[in-house]
């Protein structure tokens, strides 16, 4: 799937505090995620339902893709959080800690009551061990899915497994949820590194992240974005060696040829798919 949008940083910003959605304005994040869920307490969630709409309202964050995160559909609060953002037409809606489709298929139901934008996406969080072993039957629940978001830390909670810099003890997971992203179509976007002020530490998971092939980071700091832009970001090297090969390859082809050689490797139609997203997702973040 070539992305039409860049997804390299996606911040959570937690809708109650009305300061932070301000700062918000500001920052080379490529969207937000207004938080509804764990960032507000019980006692704020009716001003954080109206601060997100409001901010999904406004016009004031420019082409950053806004999401709404809202409560669990085990809670009291889901149907208040999507009457309140969706006639305001999110960009979409993050449902957490997704097990199957059916938590899909009732905020599906929910958001068409509510007069959902036809092009109002749905994002999931995958998170649990029940969540992952049920990625196919989520990943095929509705059209308007199109983003999974994984996390590691209710995962690593629930598996008893250890935190490490490499996260061997979660690298399952997140294989098994790449293969499904990437068997049918979905972006997906790699955990929140909690430590922000670990900085070397969040710079390898991040490049962990892009060599394992997720789109992008989801981040709970302002910190995090010029890391997770940079990294995710195709590099200069990158994208030079893609613009070589698309060139060879259109030279061969007009010359009748079904393969090219560039620097002694063989370049076939395979190869180009990867060099062409390259291309057009820096095209995008120049955009």
């Amino acid at each position: 799937m070539t992305l039409a949008r860049p997804r390299r940083s996606m911040l959570f910003m937690p809708a109650s505090n009305a300061r932070a959605l301000e700062k918000a304005k500001g920052l080379p994040a490529d969207g937000l995620i207004f938080d509804l869920e764990d960032a507000v307490a019980p006692e704020a969630k009716d001003e954080a339902r109206t601060q997100a709409a409001a901010a999904v309202a406004s016009g004031d964050y420019g082409g950053r893709d806004l999401v709404v995160r809202i409560n669990g559909l085990d809670t009291d609060w889901w149907r208040d959080d999507l009457k309140a953002v969706v006639p305001n037409h999110p960009f979409a809606v993050l449902i957490p800690k997704v097990e199957g489709p059916e938590a899909i298929h009732k905020v599906e139901e929910e958001i068409t009551w509510h007069s959902a934008h036809p092009d109002m996406e749905i994002w999931v969080m995958i998170e649990t061990p029940k969540g992952f072993l049920n990625a196919g039957a989520i990943a095929a629940a509705s059209d308007r899915l199109t983003t999974w978001v994984v996390g590691t830390n209710d995962l690593a909670k629930d598996l008893r497994a250890k935190h490490t810099k490499d996260r061997l003890p979660v690298i399952t997971a997140l294989g098994l949820a790449l293969l499904h992203a990437r068997a049918n179509g979905l972006t997906i976007l790699d955990s929140v590194y909690s430590n922000f002020r670990d900085a070397e530490g969040f710079a390898f998971e991040c490049q962990q992240a892009k060599e394992l092939g997720f789109d992008g980071k989801t981040l709970i700091h302002p910190a995090q974005v010029d890391v997770a832009n940079s990294t995710f970001a195709p590099s200069e090297d990158e994208l030079t060696l893609a613009r070589r090969m698309l060139a060879a390859f259109d030279e061969a082809k007009a010359e009748g040829k079904g393969v090219a050689v560039l620097d002694g490797r063989m370049i076939e139609e395979l190869h180009l798919e990867e060099a062409r997203r390259m291309v057009t997702m820096a095209e995008a973040i120049a955009g």
